[in-house]
C-alpha cells in the first residue's frame, strides 16, 4: 500500500480480556456483565492511550446477552492426521495432548474433535459402533480424559463431533434392526418395503452417490442411508432414538467437555416419504427438546452443522429465545463457488463479488439475534489458501489476508488444523492415493458416466476433502514430524518449507498472524460486538468493511488481486488510527486514494 504511514503495536496489543478464566466446562462459565463490562472500558482506554489525542467514547450499556464464546476462537482437530504418537501411521488422542502447548501459544479457546468413537471407519469415524467408547487406534477413554483435563489447565476447552443423523452398520442398535421387522429396535432406523417393481422405495439420492437406499436380504426391505451404505439413518422420529441419544451426550457432558458440533443436523427432522431430507418439520421441535433434556443448563458452545441454513433458518436455530443451539455453520459461501451440474467437481471462477455479497447478508441478518461460525475450511474442504488466495505466487501474502478478513467479522472463528501454517491443498496424481469414501465413490460413478480419470483428478485436487485430511507438517522431519511410521495417508511434499517448527520461529509468519488476530479479539470488543457495515460491495478486487461500536471503528480493507490495485476510497473512510494487524507494512492512514500490494490487508482502529 502506498503512500505509507508507520505505526507500531503496543508491546501489550495481545493481553486477554481477562487474565484468568474459570474453564471448568460441565459447570456454568463466562464472564460476568460486571467483568464485561470492564473489558470495554479497559480496551477503549487502551486505544486512548495508544493515540491520546482521539478522544474514546467509553460506552455506558454493555452488549446485551454476552456469552463467553463470543471472543473465543475455535481449532479443529482431524485427530488421523494430527499428530501420532505411536509410529503406526494414525494420529491419536495422546498426539494431541502432546501439542497442548502450541495450541496454547497460538491462543485458542476451545478444541473441536473430529469423531474419536469407536468406528469401522468407513467415513474415518462418521460411522459410530458404539458412542461411549474410544475408537482403539485413537486410544483410550482415560486418555481422552487426561486431554480433556490437560487442556483444561491451559484454557482451553474441548467438543466433540455429535454425529447423530446415522451410525455405523455395525452399532449394536442396527444389528439388532437388521434381524427381524418386529426387532424391539427395528424403528430405530428407516426401513420401507420395496417399491412395486422391487427396487427401492422412491427416488433419494446419497451424497456420497448412488441410491440413499439399501436392501437387506434377511428381510427383504430397505433401509436409508443419506450417506454411506454403512451409514444407515436413524429414525428421530422414535422417541427411544432421542431419549437414547440424550443420554449419551449427558454421558459425555458429565466428563467435562465444553460442548458439541452436530454433524448435519439439519438432517434430523426428515421425512422420507415425502423426499424431505433437511428442515423437515419436526427438526427445531428436536433441537429444543434436545437443549432441554442435555445442555440448556449448562453454559456450553454448540454449533449445528447446516448445509441448508439461510439467514432466515440461521435465527431458529441460534436466536437468543429459540433455546436451540449457540450457532451454525452455513455453506453459502462455499456452494456459491460450485458448478451447478457437476457441484464441487467442477469449480466455478472465483468470484469475489458474489463472496462479499454472502457474508455481507449473514453478517446482518444476524447482526442483533443470533450468532455466526466464520470459518474458510475444514475436514470436508479445500485448504483456504488453495482456494481462495494464492499458494504458490504469493502464499504467504494471500493466507494472512484471508486471515485478517475472516477474524475481523462479527462471529465466532474456527481454524482448521494447518491452516494457521498456511497448508496447501495435495497435488495427487492418481485416484489410489485418495483415501475418501465419496471422493472414491465420485469417482467410479464419474468413469461411468464418461468423464476422464485427469479431468476428476484435477476437480478432486480442486476441491476433495482429502485436501484437508493429510498429516499435519509439524516439521521439515520426514513425513513432516506427524509419525515416526508411516502414514495412512500421504504427506503434502511442501512440508519442508511449509511446517509448524518453522512457521514458529519467524514473526512475520502465518502461524504468527493468526496469533494477533486470536489476541485481537480477546483485547477489542469492537471486534466481537461492531456493528458490520459493507463498502465498495461491486469491486472485484477489494474487501473493504468497517465494524463499529459506540465510536470505536475498525477498517478493513483486503485485496484479493495477485496483482497491485489502485482503490479510491470513500470519503467516510479517510481517517487516521492506529493499524492492529497488517500483511505488508503499517499505515496509520486510510487515505482517499490507496495503492494495495498483491493480496495486501490492513486493518485501521480509530474513532468514528
Amino acid at each position: 500500500m502506498v503512500p505509507r504511514g508507520r505505526a507500531r503495536l503496543p508491546a501489550q496489543e495481545k493481553r486477554h480480556l481477562t487474565a484468568q478464566r474459570n474453564l471448568a466446562f460441565a459447570q456454568p462459565v463466562g464472564r460476568s456483565r460486571e467483568e464485561e463490562t470492564l473489558a470495554v472500558r479497559h480496551s477503549a482506554s487502551r486505544l486512548k492511550s495508544a493515540r491520546s489525542a482521539m478522544p474514546v467514547v467509553v460506552p455506558d450499556n454493555t452488549v446485551q446477552d454476552i456469552k463467553w464464546w463470543h471472543s473465543a476462537t475455535v481449532y479443529q482437530v482431524y485427530p488421523r492426521s494430527f499428530c501420532d504418537s505411536d509410529g503406526d501411521g494414525i494420529g491419536d488422542i495422546p498426539g494431541i495432548t502432546s501439542r497442548l502447548d502450541y495450541l496454547q501459544q497460538l491462543g485458542i479457546d476451545i478444541i473441536w474433535l473430529s469423531p474419536i468413537y469407536q468406528s469401522p471407519m468407513d467415513d474415518n469415524g462418521y460411522d459410530i459402533s458404539d458412542y461411549r467408547a474410544v475408537a482403539p487406534e485413537f486410544g483410550t477413554l482415560e486418555d481422552f480424559d487426561r486431554l480433556v483435563s490437560e487442556a483444561r489447565a491451559r484454557g482451553i476447552g474441548i467438543i466433540l463431533d455429535l454425529v447423530v443423523n446415522h451410525t455405523s452398520d455395525e452399532h449394536p442398535w442396527f444389528l439388532q434392526s437388521r434381524q427381524t421387522a418386529d426387532n424391539p429396535f427395528r424403528d430405530f432406523y428407516i426401513w420401507r418395503k420395496p417399491a412395486d417393481d422391487g427396487g427401492p422405495p422412491n427416488d433419494l439420492q446419497s451424497s456420497f452417490g448412488g441410491p440413499a437406499w439399501s436392501l437387506d436380504p434377511t428381510t427383504g426391505e430397505y433401509y436409508l442411508h443419506l450417506f454411506s451404505r454403512r451409514q444407515p439413518d436413524l429414525n428421530w422420529e422414535n422417541p427411544k432414538v432421542r431419549a437414547e441419544v440424550y443420554a449419551m451426550m449427558n454421558w459425555w457432558l458429565d466428563r467435562g467437555i465444553a460442548g458439541f458440533r452436530m454433524d448435519v443436523i439439519d438432517y434430523i427432522g426428515k421425512q422420507v416419504d415425502r423426499q424431505v431430507v433437511t428442515d423437515g418439520p419436526h427438526l427445531h421441535d428436536y433441537l429444543q427438546e434436545m437443549n432441554a433434556s442435555t445442555f440448556g443448563g449448562r453454559d456450553i458452545l454448540t454449533v449445528g452443522e447446516t448445509w441448508s441454513a439461510t439467514p432466515g433458518s440461521a435465527l431458529l436455530y441460534s436466536g437468543r429465545d429459540r433455546k436451540e443451539l449457540c450457532m451454525v455453520f452455513q455453506f453459502e459461501h462455499v456452494t456459491q463457488q460450485w458448478d451447478a451440474v457437476h457441484g464441487k467437481w467442477r469449480s466455478k471462477p472465483f468470484d469475489l463479488a458474489g463472496l462479499k455479497t454472502v457474508f455481507g447478508k449473514w453478517q446482518l441478518a444476524l447482526a442483533n439475534d443470533g450468532w455466526n461460525a466464520l470459518f474458510w475450511g475444514n475436514h470436508d474442504l479445500p485448504r483456504a489458501v488453495s482456494r481462495y488466495g494464492d499458494a504458490t505466487g504469493y502464499h504467504s501474502q494471500s493466507a494472512k489476508m484471508l486471515a485478517t478478513v475472516l477474524h475481523l467479522l462479527k462471529g465466532t472463528p474456527f481454524v482448521y488444523q494447518g491452516e494457521e501454517i498456511g497448508m496447501t491443498n495435495m497435488p495427487f496424481t492418481s485416484i489410489d492415493q485418495y483415501r475418501d469414501i465419496e471422493t472414491l465413490n465420485m469417482h467410479r460413478l464419474q468413469m461411468e458416466a464418461g468423464l476422464s480419470p485427469e479431468e476428476f483428478i484435477r476437480g478432486a485436487n480442486e476441491s476433495g476433502r482429502d485436501n484437508a485430511r493429510t498429516p499435519m507438517q509439524w516439521s521439515a522431519a520426514p513425513h513432516g514430524g506427524f509419525s515416526s511410521g508411516t502414514p495412512w495417508i500421504e504427506v503434502n511434499p511442501n512440508y519442508v518449507t511449509v511446517n509448524a517448527e518453522r512457521a514458529m520461529t519467524n514473526d512475520a509468519s502465518i502461524w504468527n498472524h493468526y496469533r494477533k488476530l486470536i489476541a485481537l479479539r480477546k483485547a477489542h470488543p469492537v471486534i466481537v460486538y461492531g456493528d458490520y457495515q459493507p463498502w465498495l460491495d461491486q469491486h472485484p478486487d477489494v474487501f473493504v468493511y468497517t465494524r463499529r461500536l459506540e465510536e470505536v471503528r475498525l477498517i478493513v480493507v483486503a485485496s484479493f488481486s495477485p496483482g497491485q490495485v489502485r482503490l479510491t476510497v470513500p470519503t467516510e473512510l479517510v481517517a487516521e488510527g492506529k493499524c492492529i494487524i497488517w500483511n505488508y507494512d503499517p499505515s496509520d492512514k486510510i487515505e482517499a486514494e490507496m495503492v494495495l500490494e498483491p493480496y495486501e490487508a490492513i486493518a485501521l482502529l480509530t474513532v468514528a
